[in-house]
């Protein structure tokens, strides 16, 4: 039987251009992913931080031939140039928009030009600058991720939720072994330490979706909130502590799935 393949363009993703013979050592500096080491043709997740610690800017960094691609938020693109020029200096580095279009295939192996999504092997490939035709549409690619319990930008926001409450650790998001970063601090300390009190997991249910940042009780008790999904599934950002029992949002009741991955993890 042969499997599907579905493709999708990520109209809400976009491309930052990275140039100048800077670009590795500025970039190794300020984001939580290692790109010293990056290859053109593969991709790598990551982030850039606030000095606290919290998560700005979800990203996935490219690797070319001269610089990288900084596969970004369409909506924050502005603000994340806006940004890294701030930390720029003296450094020999150029941010540009990219008006290449970003994708993303599942299924069955897409063919030349596309990169293994570096979170997960099951997410699939990411495109930039494929030739490519549509063959599903954003909610489709929001239904997989959610399928698989990965959450997304929207879940997180900015300046909000800590890089391993957004599962970066468990995702390729954080390189641990690298030199600093802004933010370290506060993520390798929380790591270091090993006591995560909340993180974010897929919840099921009946119907429509809860409204964003709809409490999640076990019992009386807060035990986190939803963020953002689909009929039937959503991501939550969840206390470890009081997931064990029965769960309940808005008189409904909702149900743990965590994914097999971070189990694995």
């Amino acid at each position: 039987m042969t499997t599907q393949i579905t493709t999708v363009q990520l109209a809400d993703r976009a491309l930052i251009s990275v140039t100048g013979e800077d670009w590795r050592s500025f970039l190794q500096g300020q984001i939580t992913q290692d790109v010293e080491s990056l290859a053109p043709g593969e991709a790598r997740f990551g982030a850039l931080l606030t000095p606290q610690g919290r998560l700005l800017f979800d990203m996935f960094v490219v690797g070319r031939d001269e610089g990288c691609w900084l596969d970004v938020a369409a909506e924050r693109r502005e603000a994340l140039v806006q940004r890294l020029s701030i930390y720029r200096l003296r450094a020999k580095v150029a941010f540009a928009a990219d008006p290449a279009p970003v994708w993303a295939a599942w299924g069955a192996d897409p063919g030349p030009g596309w990169i293994p999504d570096p979170r997960l092997s099951q997410l699939g490939w990411r495109g930039y600058g494929v030739a490519a035709a549509a063959t599903g549409d954003a909610t489709a690619y929001d239904a997989h991720r959610l399928s698989l319990g990965v959450p997304g930008t929207e879940d997180w926001g900015s300046d909000k939720a800590y890089p391993i409450e957004a599962d970066f650790d468990l995702l390729n998001g954080i390189d641990f072994k690298k030199g600093c970063f802004v933010g370290q601090e506060t993520t390798s300390r929380m790591k270091r330490r090993g006591v995560i009190k909340t993180r974010m997991l897929p919840i099921t249910f009946e119907g429509s979706p809860p409204a964003p940042g709809a409490e999640v009780l076990a019992g009386d008790l807060r035990a986190g909130e939803v963020l953002a999904g689909q009929a039937g599934r959503a991501m939550a950002l969840l206390r470890l502590d009081r997931i064990g029992g029965a769960l309940s949002v808005d008189g409904r009741p909702v149900t743990v799935a965590s994914p097999a991955w971070m189990a694995e993890t």
